[in-house]
C-alpha cells in the first residue's frame, strides 16, 4: 500500500468518510552544493518518490487535531492556545501553526491522518516535507494563497525559531517546488530558483550508510559559525561574497580551519554553478565529475564526511556507469 491509499484508508477507518483533502511534500537529495545555502551560496536539490501524505478535513473550529500513524500518536490542540513542548515530532505540527499565525494568516482548524516514507535522520529532508505537508494543509481549509517561496520561508521559521534547528532554506524550498525529472538550482540569496533537467539515459541513486544522525546533536551548528566567522573576518555579509583568490590572500592570517571550512564553501558554489550548465548539455559524465570533486571537499576541507560514507562512495565509485 503507497503512501496515498495509507491515509485514505486510516481517514476513513477512523472518520468513516473519504477525505475531503490530500496532501503530499517530497523529501529530497542534494546534488551538488553542500553547505552552501546558509552561505547565501547556489544549491542544487531534486524531490525524490519519498514523502508526507497527509488527508484530512476541516473543523468548525480552532481545534487541530492529527494521527500521526507512523507514531501510533495523535496531537490535539487548540490554534488560541498551544505553546512549545518538549521536542520531538509535535513540535513540528505546533510549530508550523505558529510560524503561519506569525506571517499573519488566519487559520481554521481541521483533523486528520498523517503518514510518510522518508526516512528520519538519513539526509533526505524529512522534517521539511512534514513541514510542507502540513502547511499546505493549513492553506487548505483556511483559503490561503499558496506561493511555494513564501510557504518555504515560514516552515523554515518554524524550524528554526519553534523546533530550534538552524537550517538553511533549501529543504523547505525543493519540497514546495520540486518537479518530476528535474533538479532544482536555488540561489539561497534571492530564492530565485531554475528548473535543471536530469540528464537522459541517467538515474539518481540514494544509497544508505545505514547511519543517522540529527542535526541538533551534529556539527551543523559548528560548521554554520566557522562560515560565519570568515565572514564577519572579510567584512561581508556570507562568503557568498567571497572569491578563491580573496580567501588564498588571507592564508596566512585565517586560522587553518577556518580556511578551509571557507575554501569548501567557495570552491563549492562554483561547482553549482557548472553543474548546471553540464545537465542544460546533458553531460551526464561531468556532473558526474563534479559531485565526486564535491564529496572530496566535504571529506577534507569541511569535514562532515564518516567512515561508512567513505565506504560507500568508494564502492560505488568502482561501479560501471557511476
Amino acid at each position: 500500500m503507497n503512501g496515498r491509499e495509507k491515509v485514505i484508508q486510516a481517514f476513513r477507518e477512523e472518520f468513516g468518510v473519504n477525505p475531503e483533502f490530500l496532501t503530499r511534500s517530497p523529501g529530497r537529495v542534494n546534488l551538488i552544493g553542500e553547505h552552501t545555502d546558509y552561505n547565501d551560496g547556489f544549491v542544487l536539490p531534486m524531490a525524490i518518490n519519498f514523502s508526507t501524505w497527509i488527508a484530512l478535513r476541516p473543523r468548525q473550529d480552532d481545534r487541530v487535531i492529527i494521527n500521526a500513524l507512523d507514531k501510533n500518536e495523535k496531537i490535539d490542540f487548540y490554534l488560541d492556545n498551544f505553546s512549545r513542548g518538549n521536542g520531538g515530532w509535535r513540535e513540528y505540527i505546533t510549530g508550523v501553526a505558529w510560524a503561519l499565525q506569525e506571517a499573519g494568516h488566519k487559520l481554521a482548524g481541521w483533523e486528520g491522518v498523517l503518514s510518510g516514507n522518508v526516512p528520519i535522520g538519513a539526509g533526505l529532508s524529512s522534517s521539511a516535507a512534514m513541514e510542507l505537508a502540513l502547511a499546505r494543509a493549513f492553506a487548505l481549509v483556511s483559503d490561503l494563497d499558496w506561493d511555494p517561496v513564501q510557504m518555504a520561508l515560514v516552515c523554515q521559521k518554524a524550524e528554526n525559531r519553534w523546533v530550534g534547528i538552524n537550517s538553511g532554506i533549501m529543504d523547505q524550498i525543493i519540497s514546495a517546488s520540486g518537479k518530476k525529472d528535474f533538479a532544482l538550482m536555488i540561489d539561497c540569496r534571492s530564492l530565485k530558483t531554475k528548473s535543471v533537467p536530469i540528464p537522459k539515459q541517467t538515474r539518481i541513486v540514494i544509497l544508505d550508510t545505514a547511519t543517522r544522525r540529527g542535526l541538533l546533536d551534529s556539527a551543523y551548528n559548528e560548521r554554520r559559525s566557522q562560515c560565519e566567522a570568515v565572514a564577519c573576518h572579510f567584512d561581508v555579509k556570507a562568503l557568498r561574497d567571497i572569491s578563491i583568490n580573496q580567501l588564498e590572500e588571507k592564508a596566512g592570517i585565517l586560522d587553518l580551519t577556518l580556511y578551509r571550512r571557507a575554501q569548501h564553501v567557495i570552491s563549492e558554489n562554483k561547482r553549482v554553478l557548472d553543474a548546471v550548465k553540464a545537465m542544460n548539455k546533458g553531460n551526464a559524465a561531468a556532473l558526474g565529475k563534479l559531485m565526486n570533486e564535491s564529496y572530496t571537499s566535504m571529506r577534507d576541507d569541511f569535514e562532515v564526511s564518516r567512515e561508512e560514507m567513505n565506504q560507500i562512495v568508494a564502492i560505488a565509485q568502482i561501479q560501471p556507469g557511476c
